[in-house]
């Protein structure tokens, strides 16, 4: 390798540390306004098809008042059993989750599904390890989550406090998913696919053969402006595939229980691509990071929620893997 070879990785290597950083950060910042708590008649988790239910995490950060709350968890009820898919952002919002699959049926959690490592999705595990389920996910993530643990916990139990917080921690997966796998819950199989580097390199879909609804997790983002922590080239790459791929329905990882299937995508593919264009321009150009910054990706601003928390540290882990190519 070079001189400059080595200088160049060195940049590129300081560029996806801060990123991540900055992502972490970014997932506990207090101060942004969040959606009111739902009114205690509300349902938790709403039926979006038979069996299958959903809940729809508030669009914001990480603070006291949503209580880390701020993601989609669903369930999906066999004749047998019950899998639970994400567990949202603190052990008090899995025991809400829990609570309302316990409003529906007595039968038993036997399976726990991580879409993938982000706290926001799994720090409601804590809430089932008395049912003694399978935790599953991809069989990267627990490689991943036990790297970040200890920032992970610090920064959730400050964003959110003390009392929130209580009971929280990591739960590992006892069950990796390596490739294509089937669980059975009673007349009712589960389909989890195992992706690419995409969102993050530990991605895992859901799908429910019966009603044809696939949990995308964080592949999919409505609403939120969307996270980088993995391959923006993968992500594209992910999406396109999964939109040739019929499903009668969605639920992704932020926005709404349930959404129509590939239109639901078009949004976050769209942002992916001006990203994407708009850095590899620059990168043409000799520019830097600094202009990447300023100027990629501004006509989006409008047609997301928390643009300004998350989008300049996207086009800072996107420039990084791009001007690599």
């Amino acid at each position: 390798m070079s001189g400059n070879d080595g200088r160049m990785l060195d940049r590129r290597m300081a560029i996806r540390l801060s990123a991540a950083a900055a992502l972490v950060a970014g997932l506990f910042r207090t101060g942004t306004a969040w959606s009111e708590t739902p009114a205690p008649d509300a349902p938790f988790a709403t039926e979006i098809a038979p069996g299958v239910y959903a809940h729809k995490g508030h669009v914001a950060l990480y603070n006291p008042g949503n209580e880390g709350d701020i993601s989609n968890a669903s369930f999906v009820v066999g004749r047998d059993s019950v899998a639970v898919i994400d567990t949202g952002g603190s052990a008090r919002v899995g025991a809400h989750l829990h609570q309302a699959i316990r409003s529906v049926t007595q039968l038993p959690i036997r399976y726990v599904i991580n879409t993938h490592m982000h706290p926001d999705h799994v720090f409601g595990n804590a809430a089932f390890e008395a049912d003694q389920p399978a935790f599953v996910a991809h069989h990267k993530m627990a490689r991943g989550l036990s790297a970040r643990a200890e920032r992970y916990i610090a920064v959730n139990k400050e964003a959110i406090g003390e009392e929130a917080f209580a009971g929280t921690k990591i739960v590992l997966p006892t069950l990796p998913v390596q490739e294509t796998m089937k669980l059975d819950l009673g007349d009712r199989e589960i389909v989890l696919e195992p992706q690419k580097t995409a969102h993050t390199d530990n991605d895992l879909i859901v799908r429910d053969s019966r009603t044809g609804t696939a949990f995308l997790g964080d592949l999919l983002f409505s609403e939120h402006v969307p996270t980088l922590d993995g391959s923006i080239v993968g992500w594209a790459a992910v999406l396109d595939t999964l939109s040739a791929t019929p499903a009668q329905r969605v639920v992704p990882g932020h926005g709404p229980p349930s959404m129509a299937w590939p239109d639901a995508a078009k949004p976050i593919r769209h942002y992916i691509q001006i990203l994407t264009d708009e850095i590899r321009v620059l990168l043409k150009d000799d520019r830097t990071l600094t202009d990447a910054v300023a100027v990629v990706g501004r006509s989006e601003k409008d047609a997301w929620q928390l643009f300004d928390d998350y989008h300049a540290r996207n086009v800072s882990a996107a420039f990084a893997e791009l001007e690599w190519e």
